[in-house]
Parts: C-alpha cells; structure tokens; sequence
C-alpha cells in the first residue's frame, strides 16, 4: 500500500511562513568552471529543468541516500524561495519577489544522467527522485545587503569541495528570475536553485557535510550509513 506523502513546507526563519513548496525550477550549467569540469559546453541561455515538490527533504541531522541507483553526486546551490507572482517580469522587478534564501543540494545520479544525455532524453530520473533536493532553512531576504555578494561553500570531512558566489554566475540572479518568467509564471512557494560552482563529486555513506551561505546561515549534515 502506498503512503500518503505531506506536501514539504518551507521554513522561513522568524516568518509565519504557510505555503507549500511549489515547483522547483533548476538552473544548469550557470558556473563556467563547473561546466569545464563534467566536459559540457557553456549554454547561451540558461539551461532550466524541474524538480517536482516531492523532491524536497529538510536538511537535518541525517540524510538517507538511494542505495541502488548508483553513485549520487552533490551539487551545492543558492536557492531563491519566491514570495509573490513573477509573470514576464524585468530584471528590476524580480528582487522584491524574493521571500527568502537559502541552500540546496541538487542530488544527483551521475552515471545515469550520462546515459540519459547519450541517448537525448530528458534527465528528471537521474534529478528529480524522491528527496533529490535536500533543503536548508531560509533566511529572510531583508536580509540580504548585496545579492551578487552572495556566498555558498561546502566541506565534506572538514575539506572545502565547493565555494561560489552570485558574481560568478553566468546569468545573475536578476536576469535569470526575469528569464524564467518570459516562458512559465512563477509563483508563491516555488524555488529557484541557480546552479552550483565546480568541485562537486560522490558522496559516500558517513561523509559529514557542512554548508554555508557566508554571514547568513550554516547546516551540518551525516550522510546515514
């Protein structure tokens, strides 16, 4: 018998906040150096796909990877919780929108999104699994002084693997949100998670992970054995 599954609610630090998570678009290939490193040419737009709702978790104290799809790989993202309707939006009207920030692992099955991609088909079974998007807290986006500043790392064991900030993306958050909202409406309680920088790998049973959205927020993590 299948199991009701509740619809995942994000947690907005010091808000009252009651919607649930919505779509979650993704942004590939929005770092130079990451695309270097997996040989994948730069796009000349951003590269969007979907992760339904039901690929959320919380990032808490533990996290339970698939044991039988091969190796998951993380990438580490900013990830932009949308507070009101963006529809063909400008880039001036996008930054109000914005509820709240935070950070995302963007999980994935690296083998078989390889395989996927020879074939031409699309990637959501090797993206878009069952707790595939692992979720931080958000923090208000009152909070943010400087949107390019913006600033996310992970260790994995104590060892640095990734940092990035919003200034190095190929498409800033301004325009990118805009980009979005020229093709689909964005509304209350979808994300957006804006690609991550290079360094990511495999993760392995036990790793102890540590996130950072620098002067904002930090989420320490074991992955379950």
């Amino acid at each position: 018998m299948s199991q009701k599954k509740d619809p995942f609610m994000p947690r907005l630090l010091g808000q009252d906040w009651q919607r649930p998570l919505g779509k979650i678009v993704c942004v590939g290939r929005n770092y130079a150096e990451h695309a270097a490193e997996l040989n994948n040419p730069v796009p000349a737009q951003p590269l969007l796909f979907m992760k339904p709702a039901t690929a959320a978790v919380q990032l808490s104290k533990t996290l339970q990877l698939p044991g039988d799809r091969g190796p998951v790989h993380y990438e580490t993202e900013l990830a932009l919780l949308i507070g009101k309707p963006l529809s063909k939006a400008t880039p001036d009207e996008v930054l109000p929108a914005i509820a709240g920030v935070g950070l995302a692992l963007d999980l994935t099955l690296r083998e078989l999104q390889s395989q996927l991609k020879q074939k031409g088909h699309p990637w959501e079974l090797a993206k878009a699994w069952d707790g595939a998007c692992p979720l931080t807290d958000f923090v208000p986006a009152r909070q943010v002084e400087n949107w390019q500043e913006l600033e996310l790392s992970l260790a994995i064991n104590g060892e640095e693997r990734q940092r990035g900030k919003a200034s190095q993306m190929l498409t800033p958050i301004p325009e990118l949100l805009s980009y979005i909202s020229q093709h689909f409406t964005l509304l209350p309680g979808d994300l957006v998670i804006t690609g991550t920088p290079s360094g990511v790998g495999e993760l392995a049973a036990g790793d102890q992970l540590e996130l950072q959205l620098t002067g904002l927020l930090t989420s320490k993590i074991r992955i379950a054995k």
